[in-house]
């Protein structure tokens, strides 16, 4: 990329827990105050609209189904008036957008990750791939065509969510495409400071092993909202801790101190050259790969209940966008120019 330095921003917020576009007002506002603190790209927590459901983490499934529901009748559709919202506030400031939101796909609640470029346009839309322990009772499954980097404003950009990063083959992934800024998404006020620190040493680790920057945003909920999510004053206890919004250089490095109790945005300018100087050592998908005799292969293709043979499978890309990205019935196996990462996609018959 030619630029040279990135102003970026982190946000550790709250959700207002009784609504979408509460929520909703919370992140156009912070978007506003990022820009307007000179931010180039900002990022949000893990589902943040309408909010995390926190509620599946302490509650039985056999008490879950009202809340669950009611996360249904608030989750986002996309494309949709609340996207438009966040394309249009990202395209009047400017500004590159990172959001995480329980996406309905009809029958089905996803946990996504929308990038939204400076000008406005959604240049990725990807489903958390292996929901998490409780949230499997929440979530489906996404599929490989969200294991991407994209190009935006601010440089190449990956993204996985939460425990995803304990997958490392997912990770390589968007190593192997280069990626030059990784955004990291984690709910926040969960689990405790040993979630805070988990986090710490996997997002640090991924710098490193990238050799790209990480900026990571989680959640936060105020004392009010822990008890209306449950009055058990030991479960309440789960729903403490847990934070660690950061920003992390290609050296492991924290670019500023954490954020890990109360809300706030985390602001870094980041130095591109790193990128390269770490790269010189230790480059994971370049000199200091072997790839004939480790190579990762990523089935990239969308994945649809139904095929047809008089047509295209229903593509996942959403409006506005640059590009589509159908999938069909046909398959080969292709290998990327530098051989790092093998990609088996489909063809048009």
């Amino acid at each position: 990329m030619d630029k040279k330095t990135v102003r970026v921003a982190a946000a550790q917020i709250a959700p207002d827990l009784t609504s979408r576009d509460k929520t909703l007002a919370r992140v156009l506002e912070t978007i506003r105050d990022a820009a307007g603190r000179g931010a180039e790209l900002v990022v949000f927590p893990e589902t943040f609209v309408p909010w995390y459901p926190y509620f599946s983490f302490v509650l039985p499934p056999v008490l879950s189904g009202r809340e669950h529901l009611r996360l249904y009748e608030e989750a986002v559709t996309v494309p949709s008036a609340a996207t438009d919202a966040v394309a249009g506030a990202a395209r009047e400031f400017g500004i590159v957008v990172v959001l995480g939101v329980n996406e309905r796909d009809h029958g089905t609640l996803y946990n996504t990750q929308l990038v939204f470029d400076a000008d406005g346009c959604l240049i990725l839309r990807r489903r958390k791939i292996t929901p998490t322990f409780h949230e499997r009772m929440i979530w489906g499954q996404g599929d490989g065509s969200g294991l991407k980097v994209v190009e935006s404003a601010v440089g190449r950009i990956g993204a996985l969510a939460c425990w995803e990063h304990y997958n490392p083959l997912a990770r390589y992934a968007l190593m192997a495409q280069h990626e030059e800024i990784h955004v990291a998404q984690f709910p926040g006020s969960l689990v405790g400071p040993i979630f805070a620190d988990q986090m710490e040493v996997t997002i640090r680790h991924h710098a490193l092993e990238s050799g790209c920057f990480v900026v990571n945003a989680t959640g936060w909920l105020t004392e009010a909202q822990i008890r209306s999510v449950t009055p058990d004053e030991g479960l309440q206890k789960a729903l403490r801790g847990g934070c660690m919004t950061a920003i992390v250089s290609p050296e492991g490095k924290h670019v500023v101190p954490p954020l890990t109790e109360g809300e706030g945005i985390l602001i870094a300018d980041l130095d591109m050259g790193l990128i390269v100087k770490r790269k010189r050592m230790m480059d994971s998908v370049g000199h200091y790969a072997r790839p004939e005799l480790l190579q990762l292969c990523l089935d990239d293709r969308p994945t649809a209940p139904m095929a047809t043979t008089s047509g295209a499978l229903p593509s996942l890309s959403a409006t506005p966008t640059r590009t589509e990205n159908d999938g069909h019935s046909a398959v080969s196996l292709d290998r990327n120019p530098d051989q790092r990462i093998a990609v088996l996609r489909g063809e048009a018959g």
